[in-house]
Parts: structure tokens; C-alpha cells; sequence
């Protein structure tokens, strides 16, 4: 598992032992931030972010800021050991939360990387709580990775791509425009403008 593309390319990532965790491939990865396209000066949210592969990725790309996020303190503890690989500092902010927890903040992102554990159906959730509270900015895009496509409707979110490398699915989700918000509009660091 390495960094991919721009600034820090080429660097190796620790990773976990075992079966039990699978991470992100190069293959995917490469793939999924092609779709993305630039994510320089982007706010992220890595939600289930284990090692921190896909946040890291977009951090070696020019991200402004990324949060990452994982309950397992031991996720985070490789994850630590990722960043501190990279010599600098890096626009990082780390959180020990439930995702449920991490989703009540104000914030709001420009991508949010929705990479649960495997066949688990909480990224589900994690979905339908950023459409409801309005999570994304403007031209946002939600990354879902999950082992089946994705079928149904997400209120507050369009569905814009979904692509399939072996057994894993990727699916891509943007703000739908005319969605009333349940709850108040969240605060957001990156105004569209700017973007």
C-alpha cells in the first residue's frame, strides 16, 4: 500500500496484518480519485478511516484540510504511524468517534470517503445522516465502498457514477440541488465560492 499520486508519491503506508482488514487497493484507489478529479484546496472527511490510505492520498494531492475518523483505537494508532511517515506536517485532524458522533459536527466537506467495515450496512447510514443534514458543500462528492452495487435512494444525495473492480463497489454521490434540508445547514470551512 503506498501514496499514488502528487506530492508525497511513492511513500509506503504501514498496513494491517491478516485478513480481517482489507484496504483500499492501489488499483481502486487510482481509479476512484480519477473520477474525483482534483481534490487540491478540498476539505475531506476519511469517515471509517483505518490506516488512512484514501485520506492520505488526498493529502499527498494538495487537500486542505482532512479529518479522519475511525472508532478502533487501533486503527488510529497505524494511522499515527502514516502520518508521522510523512516527515511534515500535514493538514490532518484526527478523531477517536462513532461515525454517528463525527456526522453530528457543523461541518461540512467537499469529499467524504464512506469505506466501512466489510459487509457492514452502517455505511448506509452514514449516507443517509450526510443527505439529511446537508453534509456536503456545493460540487461535493461522497465516495461509498462497499462488496455490492448500490440500489435504492438516498434523500438529499444523487447517485452520478458506481464502478466494480473485482468484488468491490465503488459509488459516487453529489448534493441533490433542490433537497430541503431536515435540520439547519451545516457551517462549512470551504465556501463554494472559493472552490
Amino acid at each position: 500500500m503506498r501514496i499514488i499520486s502528487g506530492e508525497h508519491r511513492g511513500l509506503k503506508l504501514c498496513e494491517f496484518e491478516g485478513e480481517d482488514i482489507r484496504p483500499t487497493s492501489d488499483r481502486v484507489k487510482e481509479s476512484m480519485f480519477a473520477i474525483l478529479g482534483p481534490v487540491k484546496d478540498c476539505t475531506v472527511l476519511d469517515l471509517f478511516c483505518g490506516s488512512g490510505n484514501l485520506g492520505l492520498e488526498a493529502v499527498s494531492r494538495g487537500a486542505k484540510k482532512v479529518v479522519f475518523n475511525d472508532s478502533s483505537k487501533d486503527s488510529l494508532a497505524l494511522l499515527k504511524k502514516n502520518i508521522a511517515r510523512f516527515k511534515t506536517p500535514i493538514p490532518a485532524e484526527v478523531k477517536n468517534m462513532d461515525f454517528m458522533e463525527c456526522l453530528a459536527s457543523r461541518m461540512r466537506y467537499d469529499v467524504i470517503f464512506i469505506d466501512p467495515p466489510y459487509k457492514s450496512e452502517i455505511g448506509l447510514k452514514a449516507l443517509q445522516t450526510i443527505g439529511k443534514r446537508n453534509l456536503l458543500n456545493k460540487d461535493g462528492v461522497a465516495v461509498y465502498e462497499r462488496y455490492c452495487p448500490f440500489e435504492g435512494e438516498i434523500r438529499g444525495l444523487t447517485k452520478i457514477d458506481e464502478r466494480k473492480y473485482g468484488k468491490t463497489y465503488i459509488t459516487f454521490f453529489k448534493r441533490t440541488e433542490d433537497v430541503d434540508a431536515a435540520e439547519e445547514p451545516a457551517a462549512s470551512e470551504t465556501p463554494a465560492e472559493q472552490k
